[in-house]
């Protein structure tokens, strides 16, 4: 039996969901989008993630046994598109593997003085790490997922607190050089940080008392996470100005606060978060593969996670050296996870409007809004959820893994009995 989650543990997890190596990328990407106008991205993003905290734990809450985000959806929108969102969860985890990969290695780059073959060599080099771990069944304890979480805290603090006298008034001139709607491109690009929500949510019954303690846990979580990414999208834009424009954002601020040492801890760091947060990502994701796979015999479970690994290595590689030569750039690479976890939550917040009750549910109606908001500024990226979707929609309900059938049978009951 797993042991009883704490209000200060629950609330560490779900810091450790949100938090992750790519608050050291995108306050560089949205400032290249929109300018200091990407804090408006940022701002609207934490109170956009406050619904959708809500809304995951009342959904963890009252469909405990249903498999997660898959399960979710299947409760509301029918099997059908449960397996739709299982599979656009996984191709999110085969696209953005690479791109987490080349966070890393874009710390490790600006360390050594290396361009963007050093850099696409570094990204691959990681990526084939964190893949033979994860063949090794080697699983980041949730202890060390906390320690990473820990890690990353103290750098963004000391990068914050330490630059905070360089700041200057004069970069937040023009505030909106690229005009207003570039503010919506940036935060469907920052989106990419606001996902794990929905990855904690299960978790909500190892809580002795959920009513009392998971608004707490959700309160100090989002506490954390909007002082966290604030301090850092303000420090980014007033420090470093029109150097803002950089994959290395953070290695840019441990300069100010640090010295010469501030682009090596920050390469460390991103290489340890890397690692760490890859490996996780890939066994979560093969653990859902298991799920999708038939339930018997086991082998094919087995078989099913083997050639999910064969093609985040395969996808991996294509996308970085994609990028090495020049055919993609980053911001485009962060498109595709983004767009694929976008349509998991439209999917999530439009089954919890069928499946909720009270407050919770009408939380759930701005946030399938907004999240339909987003989606529209990823543009021609918007094919490849629509292509997954029709690729697995066919399949009738009865295909389903029987974690995913017990949702649908509890949204059954409830409808009912409503």
């Amino acid at each position: 039996m797993p042991e009883n989650l704490t209000t200060t543990r629950g609330a560490a997890l779900y810091v450790g969901a949100i938090l992750g190596p790519g608050l050291l990328l995108l306050p560089g990407l949205a400032a290249a989008e929109a300018g200091p106008a990407s804090i408006l991205a940022w701002i609207a993003l934490l109170g956009l993630s406050g619904l959708f905290a809500a809304v995951f734990s009342a959904l963890g809450r009252n469909i405990p046994s249903a498999g997660g985000v898959m399960g979710y959806v299947t409760a509301g929108l029918g099997a059908r598109a449960g397996r739709a969102t299982g599979w656009m969860f996984l191709a999110g985890v085969i696209g953005g593997a690479p791109i987490v990969c080349l966070i890393g290695a874009s710390y490790v780059a600006a360390l050594t003085g290396g361009g963007q073959l050093a850099r696409t060599a570094v990204a691959a080099a990681l990526l084939l790490t964190a893949i033979g771990l994860a063949a090794r069944g080697l699983r980041a304890s949730t202890a060390a997922q906390l320690v990473l979480v820990s890690l990353l805290i103290g750098v963004v603090v000391i990068a914050v607190a330490g630059s905070a006298s360089s700041a200057r008034v004069a970069h937040w001139t023009p505030f909106a050089p690229h005009g207003w709607l570039a503010v919506g491109r940036a935060a469907t690009t920052l989106m990419f940080s606001f996902v794990g929500w929905e990855a904690v949510a299960p978790l909500t019954t190892r809580f002795r008392n959920p009513s009392r303690q998971l608004p707490r846990a959700v309160a100090i979580a989002l506490a954390v996470t909007t002082v966290l990414y604030l301090g850092l999208a303000i420090a980014t834009i007033g420090v470093l100005g029109p150097r803002a424009v950089t994959d290395v954002p953070l290695a840019g601020l441990l300069s100010y606060a640090m010295g010469a040492a501030g682009p090596a801890v920050a390469a460390i760091a991103a290489i340890v978060l890397t690692i760490g947060t890859t490996n996780a990502y890939i066994n979560g994701a093969a653990a859902m593969a298991g799920q999708l796979a038939p339930t018997a015999p086991g082998r094919h479970r087995f078989s099913a996670q083997v050639q999910l690994l064969a093609a985040i290595a395969a996808a991996g590689l294509v996308l970085i050296a994609g990028y090495g030569i020049g055919i993609v750039g980053t911001a485009a690479l962060v498109t595709v996870p983004t767009a694929l976890f976008l349509a998991v939550y439209l999917g999530a917040m439009a089954a919890a409007t069928r499946v909720l009750r009270g407050w919770v549910r009408l939380a759930a109606l701005p946030g399938a809004f907004f999240v339909a908001v987003m989606l529209a500024f990823c543009g021609w990226m918007l094919v490849i959820p629509a292509a997954v979707a029709l690729t697995v929609g066919w399949r009738s309900r009865t295909q389903a893994p029987s974690s995913i059938r017990a949702g649908w049978r509890w949204a059954e009951q409830v409808r009912t009995h409503a």
